[in-house]
């Protein structure tokens, strides 16, 4: 399954209430797919099988599920669902549950789901009683060892609707307050946007520790595995106006990885203020999140914003031990999307904050060219500057904030709030060669403490072309400052870097804006 068909998959079954999927999984591990029930579990034990498992050659189980649930149609499966009394907890005082997807149509890769309680693990075998068949689905008698495709967890405070989710390869999401899905996060990313495929390891067993009366935390243990490494992960999620995730990872490769992505983040960008690509559409706007927010390990903050390239575009941002990264949703303005339906100012932002040092690497940013919304177009992660080799052990460990606000932002900096591009120029006046203008707002901080006399100073360096037209005023309808500027990129058509911020005197008043241009054609560029 390529990307494209994988997260429309996703998309379509992890909406703003996630449906229900359908079952599959067998010719699991022996250890795993043991009978024994009540077997001991703890995250080490994971951490040893995932070593001695990268030991041997990757088996992929993908497809292995009864020719009834391959042919299923779209409306079918998804009218197979889950019922809500069989949920895992539902008769006690839990306050979590967690409910079950179905395998088959496209999630055909068996998945192995136990209950963990006091230290004892023990499989959820298939039991068909726990979903209601309301298609015309010729399913016949399906196997106790068919397995799920994943789990769903939802909350004391509103059981009807879930507040994590874990489907498809090592896909998961996660909502804030607003009980609102949007990007996805993965356990691992391998060579995202180089030349040959990409690679998608998958969470192929997962362990839910039944949490105790009164616990506010849930466990969750998962086995990642793929052709190039199998891995060990511990969650610990913890719901709230945003939901916190502690990660810990153990990495064991079987080959030499080149490119890995730690704490990958996906999220999909069709169109923006700054980006009009694709603005076929009747809503302004259309977009899970719009820039990429780092803290670098020097302590400065970056915004980027997001857009829907015309061709893949990759950038990388080095670092040494990054205090944190993610994609936001700054925008949080109903009438900037008119979406009633799906509700884009709503959407979670997640932010990565790493624990310990990471070393030395880079926060990759790809983003690749769509025309619709159902595409998650955009992949965030950090990438180890040195490969990572077999018979070792790679260890990481971070948190992830979802919800309407990172946990950390700039305090006494202004942050970037929108983007906007246009033709450049000087209105009234004949053109006379070609430029482009950036308009770039800027809140909070010290800017609504300066005097309308402050000599505020737009600080621009660009990798080609020539700044012109620079200015940095107040704008009290945001109650900030608005800096902008023309560049004229000259003859060539390849990408131009850009980087700003405001100052006063020698003081930085704003976080660092970075942003990548690309020049059209000589065709293209139309002086009106």
């Amino acid at each position: 399954m390529d990307r494209r068909t994988l997260m429309k998959t996703l998309i379509a079954g992890l909406g703003a209430s996630a449906l229900p999927l359908a079952p599959l999984a067998w010719a699991r591990e022996p250890e795993i797919n043991s009978d024994a029930r009540d077997k001991p579990f703890s995250y080490a034990w994971l951490k040893g099988y995932a070593q001695k498992l990268a030991g041997n050659a990757y088996v992929s189980h993908e497809g292995e599920l009864p020719q009834t649930l391959k042919q299923l149609s779209w409306d079918d499966y998804q009218a197979i669902r889950f019922r809500k009394d069989h949920a895992l907890w539902a008769d006690s005082d839990s306050a979590f549950q967690a409910q079950l997807f179905h395998l088959g149509l496209y999630f055909q890769s068996p998945v192995a789901i136990h209950e963990v309680i006091d230290g004892k693990a023990t499989e959820l075998r298939y039991n068909p009683e726990f979903f209601d068949y309301e298609g015309k689905q010729p399913l016949g008698d399906l196997p106790g060892n068919l397995g799920y495709a994943g789990f769903r967890l939802h909350y004391q405070t509103d059981y009807s609707r879930d507040l994590a989710a874990f489907l498809g390869a090592s896909y998961f999401r996660a909502v804030g307050s607003d009980m609102q899905y949007g990007m996805s996060a993965r356990g691992l990313a391998i060579d995202t946007a180089i030349n040959g495929e990409e690679e998608f390891p998958r969470f192929s067993a997962f362990w839910l520790e039944k949490p105790q009366p009164g616990s506010q935390v849930i466990r969750v243990w998962a086995l990642l595995d793929s052709p190039s490494t199998t891995g060990a992960y511990a969650f610990v999620l913890d719901p709230g106006r945003n939901m916190v995730m502690d990660v810990d990872v153990a990495l064991y490769p079987r080959t030499e990885i080149q490119r890995a992505g730690i704490a990958p983040l996906t999220s999909m960008y069709q169109v923006g203020e700054n980006n009009r690509r694709m603005d076929y559409d009747w809503r302004p706007e259309i977009h899970d999140s719009d820039g990429l927010a780092m803290l670098s390990g020097s302590g400065e903050w970056l915004w980027r914003p997001l857009e829907n390239p015309a061709h893949l575009r990759f950038n990388s941002f080095s670092d040494n031990n990054p205090q944190g990264f993610g994609l936001l949703q700054r925008d949080r303005n109903f009438d900037h999307y008119h979406d009633d339906g799906v509700f884009y100012e709503r959407r979670p932002s997640v932010w990565v904050q790493p624990k310990g040092e990471w070393g030395k690497g880079s926060i990759d940013l790809v983003e690749i060219p769509t025309v619709d919304e159902t595409f998650d177009n955009i992949v965030a992660f950090w990438h180890p500057e040195e490969p990572l080799k077999p018979e070792q052990e790679y260890l990481f460990s971070y948190r992830l904030h979802w919800g309407e606000r990172a946990p950390v932002s700039p305090r006494e900096i202004a942050t970037v709030q929108a983007t906007r591009t246009g033709l450049g120029g000087v209105i009234g006046q004949e053109r006379e060669y070609f430029s482009w203008r950036f308009a770039v707002d800027f809140t909070g901080g010290m800017l609504e403490m300066l005097g309308d006399n402050a000599e505020v100073e737009a600080v621009i360096s660009a990798s080609r072309g020539e700044v012109e037209i620079t200015s940095a005023r107040p704008l009290s309808a945001i109650g900030g400052y608005r800096a902008m500027f023309d560049l004229v990129p000259g003859d060539s058509e390849e990408p131009i870097n850009i980087r700003m911020y405001l100052r006063l005197g020698d003081e930085p008043l704003t976080e660092t804006w970075v942003y990548q241009y690309t020049p059209p054609p000589q065709s293209e560029r139309k002086l009106y």
